[in-house]
């Protein structure tokens, strides 16, 4: 199945939503869209792709109901997604969806692509799980391209699960949160007590992630 969801916000009218496939969206305030599942997807073989924009000096909240499920279909294991953010001038998205979970041995690739301005303000997370209890072959990627005024801010790419560069059978993480802030002037910081780790980037910003084996409980800020 194929998934196609478009989400605009502007600063005159409520957010335009239009969909097609097994990924909607519904408004559930004034500048809040939650996100939710029309139909069990992705399956393997499935592709989403994904755009939201925020208009210039308006302000946009992505949320969802309940986690994704990625699982395995019956002639292939492997589904991927294409998110696309475009933020405006002045504009603001919130983006925190519930965690991925990657199921059995399902495989799972995502590709997120960022535009902002240079007095946008992004908030965007993103979670995965490998596997739910005593699930661990499962594999998800995820790359992450972020430019700001033209220019690049990040790029970035990481994988987790079986067949994944790092894994091992052992003590490879299986779960992963990573956190995109635009603007953050916080200097750079490393817990390694939990596995997390804030860098400060270069062009401004900051990349927030935390790994290990299981997803820890996070409140709506992060």
């Amino acid at each position: 199945m194929h998934t196609e969801l478009c989400i605009d916000a502007s600063r005159s009218r409520s957010p335009r939503i239009t969909s097609v496939g097994g990924l909607a969206g519904r408004q559930t305030g004034p500048d809040t869209v939650h996100l939710i599942g029309t139909a069990a997807t992705p399956l393997g073989g499935d592709t989403i792709v994904v755009r939201i924009s925020v208009a210039a000096g308006a302000h946009l909240e992505v949320r969802s109901v309940a986690a994704s499920l990625a699982m395995p279909g019956g002639l292939h294991r492997h589904s991927s997604a294409q998110w696309h953010f475009e933020v405006g001038a002045g504009a603001s998205l919130v983006f925190d969806p519930q965690p991925m979970v990657v199921v059995s041995d399902a495989s799972h690739s995502v590709i997120n692509t960022v535009v902002l301005e240079q007095d946008s303000t992004l908030w965007l997370r993103e979670r995965t799980q490998i596997g739910r209890f005593e699930e661990a072959s499962g594999q998800w990627s995820s790359a992450m391209r972020c430019d700001v005024g033209g220019s690049p801010l990040l790029r970035h790419r990481v994988e987790l699960g079986a067949g994944s560069v790092a894994y091992d059978a052992l003590s490879a993480p299986l779960s992963m949160s990573s956190t995109l802030r635009y603007p953050d002037t916080r200097a750079s910081e490393v817990d390694l007590a939990d596995g997390s780790v804030r860098l400060s980037l270069a062009g401004g910003g900051s990349l927030s992630t935390s790994v290990g084996r299981r997803l820890q409980p996070v409140d709506s800020l992060g």
